[in-house]
């Protein structure tokens, strides 16, 4: 049996990454998935990995900007697996990024409604249908990134990834009292596709690595095991916090 047998989940942000990661841990703890994404080649693949290794997982692409498409994955999950009990709202982009003075109206106001307006636009369907059935987790992915953090050039995303905390804090306060607990990790700097972009030279390598304490960067699937435990009857008193997952990239700036 595993952590998650017979429970039902929904990842945003499936197709790469710490969403990929998390769903193929999801799914061999026991849980059913409804995983969504932009990219719906991406979790084809996701489905095919995930049914071959003997999980159950539904997929269905959009936009979570859009709240008709926040609905529907919840409405997928209802009607495949008469329920929902587990959240992750993974989804996420860095945005526009440069000195702030020259940030357009166009870029701040994407960045905000992709990582923050996208994630309450999840939570707030996926709570109400966790409601009818006696409760359950919500997670989102923040950042150490304007938490214990700061970077130049990045102003948008800092403040829609620490938006999700505030976020986090009031679900948890509102919907505590019906057992719904709401949580947020904060990772620091993952080897995923968007890092490896973002950081193309072996100098700026270095000095990402060197930012943490452990002096390397995560995999994916070592923020999967951090999620996995916010999901589970193991952290059945944990609700309102903003885990650093970070490397210690929180304690050193050498």
């Amino acid at each position: 049996m595993g952590r998650l047998q017979d429970k039902v989940a929904l990842i945003t942000g499936a197709s790469a990454g710490i969403g990929r990661a998390t769903a193929k841990l999801f799914a061999a703890e026991g849980a059913k998935l409804v995983v969504g994404a932009r990219r719906e080649a991406e979790l084809s693949s996701l489905i095919a990995e995930i049914e071959a290794e003997g999980g159950t997982a539904v997929a269905l692409a959009g936009d979570v900007r859009s709240e008709d498409y926040a609905k529907a994955l919840v409405t997928r999950a209802a009607e495949r697996f008469g329920r929902l009990d587990i959240a992750f709202n993974n989804a996420g982009t860095l945005g526009e990024s440069g000195p702030s003075t020259g940030v357009s109206e166009d870029g701040w106001n994407q960045t905000i409604a992709i990582n923050l307006t996208g994630a309450f636009l999840g939570a707030k369907h996926q709570i109400a249908e966790m409601l009818k059935h006696g409760g359950g987790s919500v997670i989102f992915t923040s950042t150490f990134v304007g938490y214990s953090f700061a970077f130049p050039g990045v102003a948008a995303y800092a403040a829609s990834k620490s938006g999700l905390i505030g976020l986090t804090q009031a679900l948890a306060a509102e919907f505590g009292p019906r057992n719904v607990r709401v949580n947020a990790v904060l990772p620091g700097a993952v080897d995923t596709a968007m890092y490896r972009e973002m950081n193309d030279t072996p100098e700026q390598v270095d000095f990402i690595t060197g930012l943490h304490a452990l002096k390397r960067v995560a995999l994916p699937e070592e923020l999967a095991r951090s999620v996995l435990y916010l999901a589970s009857d193991d952290s059945a008193f944990v609700t309102g916090t903003a885990s650093l997952i970070d490397g210690g990239a929180s304690i050193t700036r050498t």
